[in-house]
């Protein structure tokens, strides 16, 4: 049967047929016009008449910067069950608006950008600096030592008096504390006192008597008890693993005090426009306790957890496997963090050569025997391995050890395909030949902004102006063919993310200072910062799928700022202020008035 364009434009446009006699060839011709004209109305009436479902919220009137490539730029976004459902401008976003349904946040002008994710972080650390004794910000060893005896007057005989986040760059002279210091505002108190860094601690006399520690105590593989040389005795300064001589004595944190140091830095970190944090380095007593409060809803933060090894804690990881999204995509753990050296500040960073202001190079803490067996492990088990190092000798090995690894260990895909995505956390002194291999080898460098212009007070004289040229090389690895996964390694800094963008951007303290041969080429566009702690902290997780950048179909995690981080002076760039903090769709921080939007 024919169907002329007519009759067929006639049905189409709700006109009167015309009349048939109902013969039965009539009744067959009306009734597959009906068929035609009913799949003819669908298809044409559809894009007009097509329902789209609201919004359960939208974003509008907002500065929004994508990390999207085919769309850096919007005005609104529209969420419906915890993604983006649509990024463009605000005309366009009032279809999805659902009346007595769709929340509708009117942004004013404010900045928005992807979720901001630190990609190192102690979760628990930052939490518990908020409970024990913060020393940050000492001026002089003076004001230290008052900061100690507050607490010291207030503790019972014999108590342990512990804090941390003392830094002795500032003090004038620039040495450690010793024993005999803390002796004197403390005889009757064991009193244990880790520096900003972890890597190393000062004990007073009480606490080293209590572990044993004495002149003929002898340095332990990977750590350092430090020697007064005049005295001829420990001058109770302790290096990475030689702390464990004393920690071990300490008395642990109550659960309910882990549980409150958790929901500190949940709160802390919200607040600052974090939406996920990388945890590096915990125990399972931590995951199960992290795992009962989300169980509560009673975190809100996404957690991408690091189990430490080598040793038991590894070993179950990978006899277990990865357990990924858990807890509506709150909590994946499918890492496993090694520590190989100390920090530079406390002069234990593994260095090819002495450093300049000590008679050492530092020390490995683990040997090559110890770690690359559960490397190997970990790929044929596809465990992420992201491995603490710092001084060029330490970061050399890791490549060394990594790469044998990859040769000895028969894989299922090619490596150039799927990477195992391994990392180095902090890649802070390279030698400028091993910059290289980190793209060759497919190593991502999880690297923190703020130590280097913490650091640039004190690097040149612990390094030499010469090894200057592979220190915080960030522009120097982009070019190689890497992203950088950009963090803060809060509590060791201060954990704010406008810190760490502006230290990526500017390369300057902040006050405005940077030392002489400090390689500003080595500074990050706003471009390359922001892909830092987003898209490209996405990929250290293997989440840029589902997060990283602001598109339909992704996670709608978003951070609401005070100022345009990607236009305004470098210096404003510290003054700007989260206002709202979005996870999954949930507005889990709001600033309020007067700067709620």
């Amino acid at each position: 049967m024919v169907v002329s364009k007519h009759v067929l434009y006639e049905i189409t446009n709700s006109r009167p047929l015309p009349v048939l006699h109902p013969s039965g060839e009539s009744v067959m011709k009306i009734a597959a016009l009906l068929v035609i004209a009913a799949a003819l109305s669908f298809a044409t009436l559809r894009p007009s008449v097509a329902q789209i479902e609201p919004a359960d919220i939208v974003f509008k009137n907002g500065n929004v910067y994508t990390v999207n490539e085919a769309q850096p730029k919007a005005e609104a976004i529209a969420v419906k069950y915890g993604r983006v459902v649509f990024v463009g401008s605000n005309a366009d976003v009032k279809k999805y608006e659902g009346k007595k349904v769709t929340k509708i946040i009117d942004l004013k002008g404010a900045t928005v950008v992807p979720g901001l994710t630190d990609a190192h972080y102690h979760f628990s650390g930052v939490g518990f600096r908020e409970l024990n004794l913060n020393l940050e910000g000492t001026t002089s060893l003076e004001d230290f030592l008052a900061r100690v005896k507050v607490r010291v007057d207030k503790a019972k005989p014999g108590e342990w008096v512990t804090g941390r986040g003392w830094i002795e760059t500032f003090w004038k002279p620039q040495a450690f504390p010793t024993r005999w210091d803390l002796d004197k505002i403390a005889p009757n108190n064991p009193v244990y006192l880790s520096r900003a860094d972890g890597h190393g601690a000062v004990a007073n006399s009480a606490a080293l008597k209590i572990a044993g520690v004495d002149k003929t105590t002898p340095s332990p593989f990977g750590g350092e008890i430090m020697q007064d040389k005049q005295r001829g005795e420990p001058s109770g300064m302790l290096l990475d693993r030689a702390q464990g001589l004393v920690t071990r004595h300490i008395p642990s944190a109550s659960k309910a005090d882990a549980e409150q140091a958790l929901l500190l830095a949940d709160k802390r970190s919200l607040s600052l426009g974090w939406t996920q944090v990388h945890d590096a380095g915990v125990g399972w007593d931590q995951i199960e306790m992290v795992k009962k409060l989300y169980g509560e809803q009673k975190l809100k933060i996404r957690l991408y957890e690091a189990i430490r090894g080598p040793g038991a804690d590894a070993q179950r990881l990978l006899r277990e496997g990865a357990q990924v999204g858990l807890y509506d995509g709150r909590l994946t753990i499918r890492t496993i963090k090694v520590s190989i050296d100390g920090a530079l500040g406390s002069k234990g960073a593994a260095l090819l050569e002495n450093y300049a202001d000590h008679d050492t190079n530092g020390f490995l803490t683990f040997k090559e025997e110890q770690v690359v067996p559960m490397l190997k492990e970990a790929l044929r088990k596809t465990i992420q391995v992201e491995v603490h190092a710092i001084g060029d000798r330490a970061n050399r090995s890791i490549l060394d050890w990594y790469e044998t690894a990859y040769n000895e260990t028969p894989m299922i895909e090619r490596m150039d395909r799927n990477p195992p995505r391994w990392r180095i956390e902090h890649a802070q002194i390279l030698d400028p030949a091993d910059i290289p291999r980190f793209a060759r080898l497919g190593v991502i460098p999880s690297m923190q902004p703020s130590h280097a212009i913490g650091d640039l007070h004190f690097a040149p004289s612990r390094l030499g102006v010469k090894r200057l040229a592979g220190a915080y090389a960030w522009q120097t690895l982009i070019k190689s063919g890497v992203v950088i996964a950009g963090g803060s390694d809060a509590p060791v800094e201060r954990g704010e993310p406008m810190i760490e963008f502006y230290a990526a951007v500017a390369r300057k303290d902040q006050k405005g200072f940077t030392g002489e041969g400090w390689h500003p080429e080595e500074k990050v566009t706003r471009e390359q910062a922001l892909k830092m702690f987003t898209a490209w902290a996405a990929y250290a997780a293997f989440e840029e799928k589902q997060r990283g950048s602001i598109e339909e179909g992704k996670l709608a995690d978003l951070t609401v700022l005070s100022g345009d981080i990607m236009q305004i002076p470098e210096a404003e760039i510290l003054k700007t202020r989260c206002l709202m903090t979005v996870i999954g769709g949930e507005v889990v921080f709001d600033a309020g008035p007067p700067a709620k939007r």
